[in-house]
């Protein structure tokens, strides 16, 4: 029996310059399952995402999920995309599974924690304050060039992951330090500047866009402090949800943000289309 891609749709273009196309998969013109390609409204035409990809329960641990994500490859390469990814929610193992064996490398995890009713402490001799206007311009300089870092070490064209961050702090930050619902703090310890955080209020939760650390004080916990720090603003902002993305191979985050008790809910993949 032959698994095979049909379109359920026209190729679609979007408003925001992506195109998509959703297409049913079917096993000898029988439809079996469906899947959403679209291209990716960060990295533009040359980034495929598989949206969503679902096989029908009858169907199911016969192949036809990896055959089909097989054929959105080729359907992306015919699109001219050089990378291809996806996100995989927290528990959908099979999938996770499926993914990792068609050569998809993890690229980084969404966390959240819920939060109680009571804003936790800063240890002693900890205190924070906001970020300064000269603090800001700097800050802002530095980790827009880490996070365009970040993205070349994990697979994205150099020229590709400055335009991103670029693109990133102009949509999140229209107004710089006075934009609307964030939060821009330094934490000091016994009178001494040891790290900073930004802290974004949303509707129902708060995100952690970044939180580091200054070099020359690292591995003494004020990481620890820090998303201590994130979790006190965000319940003093009556939000109780606090998220946060890392990315994988960060091991020293990955193990601060497992001990204070925040959850995966989501993992991001990609994989190179040669």
């Amino acid at each position: 029996m032959t698994t095979t891609l049909r379109p359920a749709e026209p190729l679609q273009r979007n408003a925001d310059g992506t195109r998509s196309r959703r297409y049913r998969v079917c096993v000898n013109s029988r439809p079996v399952g469906s899947i959403h390609l679209r291209t990716s409204p960060f990295f533009g035409d040359t980034v495929a995402v598989v949206e969503d990809l679902r096989i029908d329960e009858p169907d199911r641990r016969r192949g036809r999920g990896t055959v089909a994500a097989l054929a959105a490859e080729e359907v992306a390469r015919g699109w001219g995309c050089r990378q291809i990814e996806t996100a995989v929610p927290a528990g959908a193992e099979a999938a996770l599974r499926l993914f990792e064996s068609l050569g998809y490398v993890h690229r980084n995890r969404g966390m959240r924690k819920r939060l109680g009713d009571v804003p936790p402490e800063l240890p002693a001799g900890s205190v924070a304050r906001p970020m300064d206007e000269d603090e800001f311009a700097r800050w802002a300089v530095r980790t827009a060039d880490e996070y365009a870092h970040v993205w070349t070490e994990r697979g994205v064209p150099e020229a590709e992951a400055h335009a991103r961050a670029r693109r990133d702090h102009e949509r999140l930050l229209p107004r710089g330090r006075d934009t609307e619902n964030m939060l821009f703090s330094v934490v000091e310890h016994d009178g001494t500047r040891v790290g900073t955080m930004w802290l974004a209020l949303r509707e129902e939760q708060a995100y952690v866009y970044d939180v580091e650390t200054d070099p020359a004080h690292r591995g003494r916990g004020h990481g620890r402090t820090l998303m201590l720090l994130a979790e006190a603003q965000t319940v003093a902002a009556g939000r109780r949800v606090l998220g946060l993305n890392v990315f994988a191979g960060n091991t020293p985050a990955e193990r601060l943000y497992e001990s204070l008790g925040y959850e995966t809910v989501r993992h991001t993949l990609y994989k190179h289309l040669l």
